[in-house]
C-alpha cells in the first residue's frame, strides 16, 4: 500500500514538471540558481526541485504613460501623457539584466516624456508632434535596448494647456482669421477694381456697348415686379435724335428764308414793271 502512495507521488512530482508554452511564450529557466537557454513554445519539462521557471509574454505590450506635470523651454506649465509600445525580443535578458522590466520600462518613459517635452517649446508640442514622439522612442529604445527590449511606438495622446493659455490661443485664432478675411476681401476689391477697369477702357473703345448694357438692364428690370422706376437716360443714347432735330430745324430755317427772298425779288420785279 505504501508503494502505490510512492509511486504515485513519484509519478505526480514527475507531471508537474510538464509545462505547456503557448506560440507567444517562453520559459526562462533558472537551475540551481543558474540561468540556461529559455524553452518553448510547446511542451517544456523544468525538473521539479531542481529548475525554476518564469513566463516572458513575447506579444506587444501597450502601457498608459500617467499625465505629467511638463515646464515647457518657453516657460509654459502643461499636463502630457503618452502611449508606450514595446515587445520583449530577448527573454533571458528581461529577466536578468532588470528587475522588473515592466516597471522599469514605465519609469524610463516618464521620465523621458518630461525631458523631452521640457526642452520644446509650446508651438513645438502642438505643432510637431510626430518629431517629439520619434525623439522619444530614440532615447527609449536606446536605453532598453541592455534589457532585450525593442519600443515599438510612442504617441504622444494628450496635452492640458491652463485656461489661461487656452483663452489667449482662441484669440490669437480669432486675430488671424480676422486678419486672413481682411487679406482676402482687400483681394477680391482690387482684382473687382481691375475688372472694372478693364471693362471701362472696352466701353470707352465701343461705345455702342454702353448703350446694349442699358438695354439689358432695362429688360432685367422688366422681368422684375411691377413698380415705377426712374431711369437716367445717357446722354450719348439721345445725341443722335438731338443732332438730327437740329438738322431739321436749321433746315426748315433755310427753306422760310429762300421763300422770303423768292417773295421780296418777285414784289420788287412787279413795281418795276408797273
Amino acid at each position: 500500500m505504501v508503494g502505490i502512495y510512492v509511486i504515485a507521488t513519484i509519478i505526480a512530482l514527475v507531471a508537474s514538471g510538464l509545462k505547456i508554452m503557448k506560440e507567444y511564450e517562453r520559459a526562462v529557466v533558472f537551475r540551481l540558481g543558474r540561468l540556461v537557454a529559455y524553452r518553448g513554445p510547446g511542451i517544456a519539462y523544468v525538473i521539479p526541485g531542481i529548475e525554476k521557471m518564469i513566463r516572458i509574454d513575447l506579444r506587444t505590450i501597450t502601457m498608459d504613460v500617467p499625465t505629467q506635470d511638463v515646464i515647457t523651454r518657453d516657460n509654459v506649465s502643461v499636463k502630457v501623457n503618452a502611449g508606450l509600445y514595446f515587445r520583449v525580443l530577448d527573454p533571458s535578458k528581461a529577466v536578468v539584466e532588470v528587475e522588473n522590466y515592466l516597471y522599469a520600462t514605465s519609469q524610463l518613459a516618464q521620465t523621458t516624456l518630461r525631458s523631452v517635452c521640457g526642452q520644446a517649446e509650446l508651438d513645438e508640442l502642438l505643432a510637431d508632434r510626430d518629431r517629439i514622439n520619434h525623439k522619444i522612442q530614440n532615447i527609449l529604445d536606446e536605453q532598453t535596448d541592455p534589457w532585450g527590449i525593442k519600443v515599438v511606438s510612442v504617441e504622444v495622446k494628450h496635452i492640458d494647456l491652463p485656461q489661461e493659455m487656452q483663452r489667449a490661443m482662441a484669440r490669437q485664432a480669432e486675430a488671424e482669421r480676422d486678419r486672413r478675411a481682411k487679406v482676402i476681401n482687400a483681394e477680391g476689391e482690387f482684382q473687382a477694381s481691375a475688372r472694372l477697369s478693364d471693362a471701362a477702357r472696352t466701353m470707352a473703345d465701343h461705345p455702342i456697348a454702353v448703350q446694349l448694357r442699358f438695354l439689358q438692364t432695362l429688360g432685367e428690370l422688366a422681368s422684375e415686379h411691377s413698380s415705377t422706376v426712374i431711369i437716367p437716360v445717357p446722354i450719348d443714347l439721345i445725341s443722335p435724335l438731338i443732332r438730327a432735330n437740329e438738322r431739321q430745324r436749321d433746315s426748315a430755317t433755310d427753306e422760310a428764308t429762300q421763300a422770303a427772298v423768292q417773295a421780296a425779288v418777285q414784289a420788287a420785279t412787279e413795281d418795276t414793271d408797273s
